[in-house]
């Protein structure tokens, strides 16, 4: 992109934290890689080949219960493609081997995508994906990054442009977010006519509390969240009650949420880390770490949550 972002921006203030959002996410995600110890921040795939793994053979499980279905695997935001490589390595090992489909806009992360996942389909949204055979959908940090509605007593919360500076209303703040509303139920809408399953790991709450959860993330640290437009990740936290709301009003049953931490450790990521350990007694206490980054509560296994919807006549899943 070539546009000078905080120009642009200072011509359209004030604009909604909506808006605002948007603009900033769409510039950050098309010029650069933010992923990794040299990025602006590490997801769960990157932590370990463990995560990836857990969800290939959880993915490959429900598969096989519900009769084997021609399927597809789907990913929505798939970063650098490190969770489909581990999901689908585990997922062969069980007898399923999907078309692939990646839902991604980023030309640099595409990219990225390509070099491990070169027989990939890429979509730009969700209404590209096939509609024949089940749709095996992952949203691994996807929804907190869509863009969120704030308003203070009922009307929107505006972004200014004051004194050279990007400045935000005060007040108190409620935040619910349209567009994971209706990508939610779109999708749901198409799992419970084609079958499948869609699997959303994120942090955020379970009841729909009320507050402001915008944050940036800038070098692995917080930033403001108004500050240098365009050059810091933004998100919010998910709020599941809506989520699971939304993909039932697609037609979906759901499952969940619950901690990250006991899912994993439900689906036996203990014995996955104890047999690797085994296999490369060098990386024991490497290997020990990723676990804890992955299920302790103080790291990523409580306000991590994971929630699951599937097909109507579908099984439950495992994990919950």
């Amino acid at each position: 992109m070539t546009e000078n972002l905080p120009t642009t921006l200072a011509a359209r203030a004030p604009l909604s934290v909506h808006d605002w959002m948007a603009a900033c996410n769409a510039h950050y995600y098309a010029t650069r890689d933010p992923l990794g110890a040299t990025g602006d921040f590490v997801t769960a795939p990157e932590v370990s080949q463990m995560f990836g793994e857990m969800i290939g053979l959880w993915l490959a499980d429900l598969w096989q219960r519900a009769g084997r279905p021609p399927a597809h695997y789907v990913e929505l935001g798939p970063g650098r493609g490190t969770l489909a490589v581990d999901a689908l390595r585990a997922m062969a090992k069980a007898g399923l081997t999907p078309a692939i489909h990646l839902v991604e806009t980023s030309p640099v992360l595409r990219e990225a995508q390509r070099a491990r996942l070169p027989g990939a389909t890429w979509h730009d949204t969700i209404d590209t994906l096939p509609a024949d055979g089940a749709l095996m959908v992952v949203a691994n940090e996807f929804f907190d990054a869509l863009p969120v509605r704030q308003t203070i007593e009922g009307r929107e919360r505006m972004v200014h442009h004051v004194a050279g500076r990007f400045v935000a209303d005060a007040g108190n703040i409620r935040e619910d977010n349209p567009a994971t509303q209706a990508i939610a139920t779109a999708l749901a809408t198409r799992i419970a006519g084609q079958g499948g399953a869609l699997l959303a790991i994120d942090y955020g709450y379970a009841k729909g509390e009320a507050g402001d959860t915008l944050q940036a993330v800038r070098g692995h640290a917080p930033v403001d969240p108004f500050a240098d437009p365009g050059e810091h990740d933004l998100t919010t936290h998910v709020d599941f009650a809506a989520l699971a709301a939304a993909l039932r009003a697609g037609g979906a049953a759901t499952h969940g949420p619950i901690p990250q931490g006991q899912w994993l450790v439900t689906l036996g990521l203990a014995q996955r880390a104890a047999a690797l350990a085994r296999s490369a007694p060098e990386r024991g206490e490497e290997i020990a770490g990723q676990y804890r980054r992955l299920t302790a509560a103080e790291e990523m296994g409580q306000l991590f949550k994971v929630l699951a919807a599937t097909a109507q006549e579908w099984v439950k899943p495992a994990g919950f």
